[in-house]
């Protein structure tokens, strides 16, 4: 089964948080990019399991979108 799972930084949080595709119906959120990465590598399983009964290989594409507010400096 393949999933994409978009991270998003939120800037005004200083969070990243994810959004899935409609097979792994996931949304977590950590302080930093690894730790969300680890937390759906746990997570992604589990769901499809519990979801969908599914105990297959899983391939989850990243999507990465970080926007950020830059001030000049004079």
């Amino acid at each position: 089964m393949e999933c994409t799972v978009k991270l998003i930084w939120d800037y005004e949080t200083d969070r990243w948080h994810s959004e899935t595709d409609s097979n792994l119906r996931l949304t977590l959120e950590a302080a930093s990019f690894d730790v969300l990465v680890e937390r759906i590598r746990v997570a992604a399983p589990e769901m499809l399991e519990l979801n969908c009964g599914y105990k297959g290989p899983i391939h989850i594409r990243y999507e990465v979108e970080r926007i950020e507010t830059l001030n000049m400096v004079s």
